[in-house]
């Protein structure tokens, strides 16, 4: 599960920051209808997706491969649409301070919004990592070959018989996103309570 998880954590955060910027500093009718898109989109069931999902894979010849599974989680809106909120509640003056000291769009977004929104970066990698360390829909249906499948497709191919199986494999597939959330609790807790850069 790691080699498909820690690809979408950091490639969906890369991409998200990015588009989340634009969406929170500009203005425009198409970024509106793009953004109102993106919330349709998050709203919308996983097992709704899976559909286009697996019918672009199989054009793009993607089938049984891991571009399958890491594609559809890279873009995926949820972080962005997060991400726009907290870039949203850095006050306005603050960019313009650095815009008037000579700070260029790169430096704003990289040495502005990036350090202010750390909380709200890490307290994102905690839940997309925990949402993809469990799936399972995505790569029964785009994954044919068993031996590419995660642990959580097996965990949930064991039989009941099996108890003292399934009880092992649970523990020891818990471990990774139980220290990431232990890791990032405070990062967590700060990314829910921030106030445009502030604690509140």
């Amino acid at each position: 599960a790691v080699i498909y998880v820690v690809p979408i954590v950091i490639f969906q955060l890369a991409v998200a920051a990015l588009a989340s910027y634009g969406f929170a500093r500009y203005s425009g009718r198409v970024k509106e209808v793009i953004f109102f898109a993106y919330i349709i989109l998050m709203l919308m069931p996983y097992q709704v997706t899976l559909v286009p999902n697996y019918l672009i894979s199989n054009w793009l010849h993607l089938i049984n491969t891991r571009w399958a599974i890491w594609l559809p989680g890279i873009f995926s809106p949820f972080a962005v649409y997060l991400l726009t909120k907290f870039i949203r509640r850095i006050p306005v003056s603050v960019m313009e301070a650095a815009e008037i000291d000579g700070a260029g769009e790169w430096q704003v977004f990289s040495q502005i919004c990036l350090p202010l929104c750390k909380s709200g970066l890490f307290s994102i990698a905690i839940l997309i990592f925990i949402d993809y360390w469990n799936m399972v829909e995505q790569p029964l249906i785009l994954l044919s070959d068993e031996e590419m499948h995660p642990l959580s497709v097996f965990l949930s191919k064991i039989n009941s018989g099996e108890i003292s199986l399934a009880f092992a494999v649970a523990v020891i597939y818990m471990i990774p996103p139980l220290f990431m959330f232990l890791y990032g609790e405070e990062y967590l807790v700060e990314g829910i309570t921030y106030q445009g850069g502030t604690k509140g």
